[in-house]
């Protein structure tokens, strides 16, 4: 046997046989997968619309370039969620696509407290950010922003003092 140095397949056909090296013939890689981006999806007057949703609230959300306005139910984010904590929900969306300030937001929102109500205008914007930007929806969509939010409160069962407490117990 001679010493011969293999350094790919192609050398290990050549040094076994001619039926070897059919069976190791080199495979072609697979075509690279190739994303389509997604379309633009603006209205006539330049504004992008999603509707967000939580708890029971619903939102209808149209977002264009601007100056970082927010409109909720026709009032100012600081007089409709007057909680700060709400206001940073909202604002979300924006600090993480890197955009805060750059877009003029006007929601209308149904149903639900304050709290439910904030996170269907925040799910609204991502939505409606990413049809936008469609190069921002992988950063949107990491954070976990376009997902809608299914929890809910759970319903009361009869027998029970609500959905899971039960009624004092009485030995005698």
């Amino acid at each position: 046997m001679s010493e011969e140095t293999v350094t790919d397949l192609a050398d290990l056909g050549a040094a076994m046989g001619d039926a070897v090296a059919d069976a190791v013939a080199p495979i072609a890689a697979p075509a690279a997968p190739t994303m389509p981006l997604r379309d633009k999806i603006i209205d006539a007057q330049g504004r992008a619309y999603a509707t967000g949703r939580r708890k029971d609230a619903v939102a209808r959300v149209w977002i264009k370039p601007g100056s970082g306005k927010v409109l909720v139910n026709g009032r100012d984010q600081d007089v409709y969620f007057a909680r700060p904590t709400l206001r940073l929900v909202i604002d979300q969306p924006f600090q993480v696509a890197d955009r805060a300030g750059q877009y003029d937001v006007v929601a209308t929102v149904k149903g639900g407290g304050l709290s439910g109500q904030a996170g269907a205008v925040k799910h609204g914007i991502s939505q409606a950010l990413t049809r936008f930007e469609p190069a921002l929806r992988g950063v949107v969509k990491a954070a976990g922003f376009l997902t809608r939010d299914s929890r809910a409160v759970e319903r009361k069962k009869y027998g029970k003092a609500k959905a899971r407490k039960s009624f004092q117990f009485s030995k005698r």
